[in-house]
């Protein structure tokens, strides 16, 4: 779920998700070791941490002072995968969850209220699990949207088929004012939100590949000073390495979740 979405009493100009509807608004991993997971990334990112409004089970990981994403340590209790899921501002959770099972994909927690707001967990038709939120964002959230300390990028069966589906659900594309714009280079879709590179989607992720880093997910890409350490760190701390390069390394944390670190932004 966002992890820390609740503005203080008498805030001002605080964005809804109805000003960016449709764009990716936050990252959040879902976890099982509140303490383990903040140990591990704090060795391998630097992260420091910050508690978050909804409850003991969740954090804010903070880079250099600005929010970088939410740990939730929720997925024993829901019986969920521990994995890093994107979130995506809606105007409405509970109709964005009715499109997605009209288009054939799956609800697995939600819509459920989080005040001030709404929050499902869902999956594409081809399983790529997302989340959606609806409300208010947390009150420093245009400091981490312009800090970019994330991308997201699809890996799926049919980058096209894959488009129409989110833009159906997510109203990309739709002409609306602050609609997120879909275009296709260099063999990718990519989403656009207010002009910037927000997202890409590649085709070419197999639905019943026995290594689940080639069936259809979202990876979520941080961004870091120096890729190398981050490999020895992760290693160092109990994670592993799925492949590394000079500039980006797929990494795992002991509990399983996937998600990248790069040298320099790709959008």
């Amino acid at each position: 779920m966002n992890d820390d979405m609740t503005s203080p009493a008498g805030a001002r100009n605080v964005l809804s998700t109805h000003a960016v509807y449709g764009a990716p608004c936050w990252v959040s991993l879902t976890s099982r070791d509140l303490k383990a997971t903040e140990e591990f990334y704090s060795a391998v990112l630097g992260w420091q941490w910050r508690p978050a409004k909804l409850g003991e089970r969740h954090r804010i990981a903070l880079a250099d002072g600005a929010p970088v994403a939410g740990i939730a340590a929720v997925a024993g209790m829901w019986q969920m995968a521990v994995a890093w899921l994107p979130y995506f501002a809606v105007g409405s959770a509970d109709q964005a969850a009715a499109r997605v099972q009209e288009r054939g994909g799956t609800t697995a927690v939600g819509p459920i209220s989080f005040p001030p707001g709404r929050a499902a967990l869902l999956a594409d038709r081809d399983g790529a699990a997302f989340g959606v939120w609806e409300g208010d964002l947390f009150t420093d959230w245009e400091t981490w949207r312009r800090a970019q300390p994330a991308f997201i990028r699809l890996h799926t069966r049919d980058a096209f088929d894959a488009a129409i589906f989110y833009g159906e659900v997510l109203d990309w594309a739709t002409g609306r004012p602050g609609a997120c714009e879909v275009g296709y280079e260099g063999g990718e879709v990519v989403l656009r939100s207010a002009g910037e590179v927000v997202a890409r989607i590649e085709s070419g992720a197999l639905e019943a590949a026995p290594d689940p880093a080639v069936r259809p997910h979202w990876q979520v890409h941080f961004f870091a000073a120096d890729v190398g350490a981050c490999v020895r760190a992760a290693e160092l701390h109990g994670g592993s390495v799925l492949s590394a390069g000079e500039d980006e390394a797929v990494l795992r944390d002991p509990d399983g979740a996937r998600f990248t670190v790069a040298a320099r932004r790709r959008p």
